[in-house]
């Protein structure tokens, strides 16, 4: 689903050893949502979605 809010970098780990430490890549493909959420690991496309719609749509608190 193509979107201009969502921009998405492929980076090679062993070319930029640099971003691999940075980002504590463990095991591929790592991604990373906002430099806040993350998760590794190949995923069928359902679990990709539930956990990219989760990374946006954080919990609120409730209010008092």
């Amino acid at each position: 689903m193509a979107s201009p809010h969502v921009r998405a970098d492929v980076v090679e780990a062993q070319e930029f050893m640099d971003l691999a430490q940075r980002y504590r890549v463990r095991g591929v493909p790592k991604i990373v949502i906002n430099e806040v959420h993350w998760f590794e690991g190949a995923a069928p496309e359902a679990t990709f979605i539930e956990r990219l719609l989760a990374a946006a749509n954080p919990p609120q608190p409730e209010a008092e």
